[in-house]
């Protein structure tokens, strides 16, 4: 099981879902439960605190990659106030 960015993916993971065409936006987020081993599509659960969701495995991608993604734009700090 892995996500959009190849890593691995584990129950208990906390991810963020990708749109699966155009441009990438997050759909939903959350924690991933109920996925199996030797999928990647529609394998899984995403469970947030008032819905869950059906999860795509290769739509997602994990929360501290979401971060390093951030941190390697410049992103990952708030800017400095006026």
């Amino acid at each position: 099981m892995h996500y959009r960015n190849r890593r691995e993916a584990k129950n208990g993971d906390t991810i963020i879902q990708l749109t699966s065409s155009g441009p990438a936006k997050i759909i939903s987020f959350g924690i991933l439960n109920d996925a199996t081993p030797g999928n990647d599509y529609c394998n899984g659960s995403i469970a947030a605190p008032v819905q869950q969701s059906g999860a795509c495995l290769c739509d997602c991608i994990h929360v501290d990659d979401i971060s390093a993604i951030l941190a390697e734009k410049g992103l990952d700090k708030r800017p400095a106030g006026k």
